[in-house]
């Protein structure tokens, strides 16, 4: 599918984004393992979400769903051996977690996904589940991952060797069924939604300080109750129209019922840096989630005429939003330098080089590093581009395209629906 692009002058309007897609990950695992019936409000409509879902009904877990909400009667007692592969599409969380929580349970299972998915590295899993005493058989440690069955874990004290919520939350769930105590240090901290839906169901989580970061412990045999929330909206999604409201001129964009979770919401700090105007509102606490609703108007100064830099510690909040980062840094002032984010190099795409290959297309001046990239301030113009089959890649340039003189074509653009399906309705919506 082609999506094509016309430039606006600005965007307005107040608008809602899908729920968002790690809560929503999580929810649904911890409600299928939970005693009693959880009722799930604004689950991410996301293919990648829908992947999950897909495996839990594999797995015997009873599943019904209305509109945005999902109603799941969880199994406490464990699950049934699926028949088949479980596929997880082109989501690095399902199988990510669902790999700690069934190695935790010893279900015998093989997890599997799409050629994207099946070439992203799963070892930063296998390693710590096997010193718990999991078995898995793997493609040189990649997808499809084969879980032997019947295996009893016991907790263990793990360090992550990078900073990863996925890595952590595996571990953190397959602690849930471990003989012990199982612990995770985190030198950098990372996004928190696991610890605190694991506390919303019942599970007592320990977290202390730990040097300059953080350990976090669960204890084996934890029981889960089931519960009622409502998911925030995905403030990686909405990153796109922060974005797109802060490089056009004269925009005034709302978005209602945002997470606001502060180890995800350093992309409001990076817009803040650049002059953007960012307003909080009707905030208040959801599922244990802080949300409100952000408005966010156009570059009001130009604050930052030597460029911003995200590096180190920084990166691993902004992970997921460095595409849509990517095209603010084009389009302001100074620029933007990205370093220390090796880890967008296995993502749906290698997005260092997406991304460098697209703006360079689009006239961009762009320096590429083996973790990351300079972008310089420039004049983006239209044409076609490749999403690379990835989601953010599509939406980003997609967001630059309203930026862009002329037309512009993303190509294989309906990858998009793996997080957002009404991406584009919505950016139209908006354009004036």
């Amino acid at each position: 599918m082609e999506q094509r692009i016309q430039r606006a002058e600005r965007v307005r309007g107040n608008i809602t984004v899908p729920g968002d897609k790690s809560i929503s990950h999580r929810a649904g695992m911890l409600a299928a393992i939970a005693a009693g019936t959880t009722r799930i409000s604004n689950f991410s409509a996301s293919k990648d979400c829908g992947s999950t879902l897909e495996c839990l009904t594999t797995l015997g877990v009873g599943i019904a769903s209305s509109g945005s909400e999902v109603i799941i009667t969880g199994r406490p007692d464990g699950f049934q051996s699926p028949a088949a592969e479980l596929d997880c599409g082109n989501s690095g969380t399902t199988i990510r977690l669902m790999a700690g929580l069934l190695a935790g349970l010893g279900v015998e299972a093989t997890l599997t996904g799409d050629e994207s998915l099946r070439s992203r590295p799963m070892g930063r899993i296998i390693g710590p589940l096997e010193k718990m005493g999991a078995l898995i058989e793997s493609s040189e440690g990649k997808a499809p991952v084969h879980l032997v069955g019947g295996r009893k874990l016991v907790g263990i004290e793990y360090e992550l060797p990078v900073a990863s919520a996925q890595v952590k939350s595996c571990v953190l769930l397959a602690g849930l069924n471990a003989a012990g105590s199982t612990s995770v240090i985190e030198r950098t901290p990372t996004r928190d939604h696991t610890e605190r839906m694991l506390r919303g169901f019942g599970v007592e989580v320990d977290v202390s300080a730990f040097g300059s970061g953080r350990k976090i412990s669960v204890h084996g045999g934890s029981r889960l109750k089931a519960t009622d929330l409502t998911v925030p909206g995905d403030v990686s999604s909405a990153a796109f129209f922060l974005v797109a409201a802060a490089i056009l001129p004269d925009s005034d964009v709302t978005i209602r019922d945002v997470g606001l979770n502060p180890t995800r919401s350093a992309i409001l700090d990076v817009l803040r840096a650049y002059g953007v105007g960012i307003e909080i509102a009707n905030e208040r606490i959801s599922g244990g989630e802080p949300i409100g609703d952000v408005r966010v108007r156009s570059l009001v100064l130009p604050k930052r005429p030597t460029g911003y830099s995200i590096r180190g510690e920084m990166v691993a909040n902004l992970i997921d939003e460095v595409p849509a980062l990517a095209i603010l840094g084009a389009c302001s002032e100074g620029g933007l330098e990205i370093c220390d984010a090796g880890e967008l190099r296995v993502k749906e795409s290698d997005r260092i080089a997406s991304i460098v290959t697209n703006l360079r297309a689009m006239g961009a001046e762009i320096e590429e590093f083996e973790n990351g990239f300079r972008v310089e301030m420039s004049e983006l113009k239209g044409g076609r581009f490749d999403s690379f089959g990835d989601h953010r890649i599509a939406m980003a340039f997609a967001v630059a395209g309203i930026a862009a003189k002329g037309e512009t074509v993303i190509e294989n653009a309906e990858c998009a629906g793996v997080s957002f399906p009404a991406f584009y309705e919505v950016l139209g919506s908006l354009a004036v």
